[in-house]
C-alpha cells in the first residue's frame, strides 16, 4: 500500500473542487492530493448531454484565477445580446487544461483519477484515510493529519448517470438526453419528461432542429419559476438589468405582504419569469432562460401536468394522477434525475474536514472558492462557519424566500468585514460585486445603490416577517 501525506485531500474533481484548489494554491502554501473517480477533471460535465451549456454567463464559472471564455456578447441564437455561455466540451477542456497546465506544474497538486475515495468506517474515525485505484486495484493511505475536502456532497446526477426510477417496458423507446445527437431517423413523435432545465434544454434542443411544437409533449409533474437570464450579466452595460433588478427586487420584498404576493411581484417586476401564467408555480431550482427561450417552450402546448411518470407501456404513460396515450413509435426523453438534490445543510468546516456547499443561492463554483479563501484567511471552524451559512439548493417556490433570507445574512457578515469586502470586489467569481476603486460606478449604477441601501432594512425585516408565516 502506497503511503502518501498533503495537507489536503479533495474528493472530487468537479467544478467545486477545482475552484477551491485553485483558491487553496494561489492564497497558501498547501501540498494537495486531488482524486476523482471519473478520468478527468470536469465532473457531471463529463456525462452531461452534449449541448447542454452553463445556465449562466462563463464569466460567473470556472476557477478564480483563469477567465473561461472571452467574455464575448453572443450575436446570433437565443442568448443572443447577452454573455456568452460556455458548452460542455468547452467546460471540460478548461478544466482538463487547468490540472495539466497550471495545477499540476506548482508540484504542489498530486492527482489521481479513476480513484475512489473509501470512507473511513466507524470503528476506525481516527485511522488513515484511503483511497483505491478503479483501475489498478492499487490502494493508497494518506496521512490522517491530511485534512478532508469532500467538493462530492452536493451529489450532481445528470440522467446518463442513472435509470429512470419509473419502469420501462420492453418494447417502449426511452433515452437520456445525450442519446437524442445520435438519432439516425425522426420518430413519430416525442414525450419529455422532467420539467427542470434539463427538460427544458431537451425541448429547445428538439424545436432548435425542426421538430414541429405539435410534435411534442411535455410531462410537467411541476411548474417551474424561472429566472430571468438578462438580470444575471456583468458589466455597466448590464446595469438597469442587474443593479436595477436588484433594486426592484429590493423594493418588492420590502412592500410583499405574504409569501405568495412576493413571487407575484418577482414576476411583475421580471426577475422570475413562468411558463403558464394560468399556472401557479409550486417549484424553483434555480433554471434560468431568456425571454427567447421561454417563447420558444410556449410554442409546446401539449403539457401533461398529472404528476410523475410511474411507468411506461406500449400503449399509455402511467402518472401519478392518471394516465396518457403513448405508442411503441413514440421518443420517451427521460429528463427526471435530480440534478442538484436538496442535501441537508451541515456546518462546512467541522473535525472531520470540509463539505463544500454553497453560501449563495445556486453559485456553487464561486461558494467553493469563496470557501477556500475563508479556511486559508481565517482561524477557528467557529468563525469560519459564521460567515458561510449554507444555503441548499432550492426546490419548492417558497424556497426563494429562504435562499434570500440566508443570502441577506451572508451578505451583510461579509460587508460588515472590510478584506472580505476587498476579497470579493476582486474576485473573478462573485458576478455580483465589483471593484469600484478601480472601475467608478456610472451615475445610474449610483442612483441604483442608493435605492438598494434605502430599501435593505426593511426588506429584510419583512423578509422575515413573510418567512415566520410559512407553514
Amino acid at each position: 500500500m502506497t503511503k502518501l501525506h498533503a495537507d489536503y485531500m479533495v474528493v472530487g474533481t468537479g467544478a467545486m473542487g477545482m475552484a477551491f484548489t485553485d483558491v487553496m494554491l494561489n492564497e497558501t502554501n498547501a501540498n494537495i492530493l486531488m482524486i476523482d473517480k471519473r478520468h478527468r477533471p470536469g465532473g457531471h460535465w463529463n456525462d452531461a448531454y452534449p449541448y447542454v451549456r452553463l445556465h449562466q454567463p462563463s464569466a460567473f464559472y470556472g476557477v478564480n484565477s483563469t477567465k473561461l471564455g472571452n467574455d464575448r456578447i453572443d450575436t446570433q441564437g437565443w442568448n443572443q445580446g447577452l454573455y456568452e455561455l460556455a458548452s460542455s466540451g468547452e467546460v471540460c477542456a478548461y478544466f482538463d487544461q487547468l490540472m495539466q497546465q497550471q495545477f499540476l506544474p506548482t508540484g504542489r497538486v498530486q492527482y489521481f483519477p479513476m480513484c475512489e475515495y473509501l470512507p473511513k468506517q466507524a470503528s476506525t474515525q481516527n485511522g488513515p484515510q484511503r483511497f483505491r485505484s478503479q483501475v489498478s486495484g492499487e490502494e493508497y493511505e494518506v496521512d490522517e493529519s491530511t485534512k478532508l475536502v469532500d467538493a462530492t456532497y452536493m451529489n450532481v446526477v445528470v440522467p446518463s448517470m442513472r435509470k429512470p426510477k419509473y419502469q420501462v417496458a420492453q418494447g417502449v423507446r426511452c433515452i437520456p438526453p445525450n442519446e437524442l445527437t445520435k438519432l439516425a431517423a425522426p420518430a413519430k413523435d416525442y414525450v419529455v419528461i422532467g420539467a427542470g432545465k434539463t427538460g427544458m434544454d431537451a425541448c429547445l434542443w428538439l424545436l432548435g432542429n425542426g421538430v414541429a411544437p405539435a410534435s411534442i409533449r411535455w410531462v410537467m409533474p411541476r411548474d417551474s419559476w424561472m429566472l430571468d437570464r438578462k438580470n444575471i450579466q456583468p458589466g455597466p452595460e448590464f446595469a438597469d438589468s442587474f443593479l436595477g433588478g436588484v433594486a426592484r427586487q429590493s423594493e418588492a420584498v420590502a412592500q410583499a405582504t405574504s409569501p405568495e404576493d412576493l413571487l407575484a411581484k418577482m414576476h411583475a417586476i421580471g426577475w422570475l419569469l413562468r411558463f403558464d401564467d394560468k399556472v401557479e408555480p409550486s417549484m424553483y431550482r434555480c433554471a434560468t432562460v431568456t425571454t427567447t427561450e421561454l417563447q420558444q417552450l410556449q410554442r409546446i402546448t401539449q403539457i401533461i401536468r398529472q404528476g410523475k411518470v410511474l411507468s411506461l407501456s406500449p400503449t399509455q404513460i402511467e402518472l401519478e394522477q392518471g394516465v396518457a396515450p403513448t405508442s411503441t413509435e413514440t421518443l420517451h426523453i427521460d429528463c427526471t434525475a435530480d440534478g442538484l438534490a436538496r442535501r441537508p445543510a451541515t456546518p462546512i468546516f467541522s473535525d472531520e474536514g470540509l463539505k463544500l456547499q454553497s453560501v449563495r443561492t445556486c453559485q456553487q463554483v464561486f461558494s467553493a472558492a469563496f470557501i477556500a479563501h475563508i479556511e486559508a484567511a481565517y482561524g477557528s471552524d467557529e468563525e469560519k462557519n459564521a460567515l458561510t451559512q449554507v444555503v441548499p439548493h432550492p426546490d419548492s417556490a417558497l424556497d426563494f424566500l429562504h435562499c434570500a433570507l440566508v443570502n441577506d445574512i451572508n451578505g451583510a457578515n461579509w460587508a460588515a468585514d472590510p478584506a472580505l469586502t476587498n476579497w470579493l470586489q476582486k474576485a473573478r467569481l462573485d458576478g455580483f460585486s465589483r471593484d469600484f476603486a478601480a472601475v467608478p460606478p456610472t451615475q445610474e449604477e449610483q442612483q441604483y445603490m442608493q435605492r438598494i441601501g434605502a430599501t435593505a432594512p426593511a426588506a429584510s425585516a419583512n423578509l422575515k416577517r413573510l418567512i415566520a408565516t410559512i407553514n
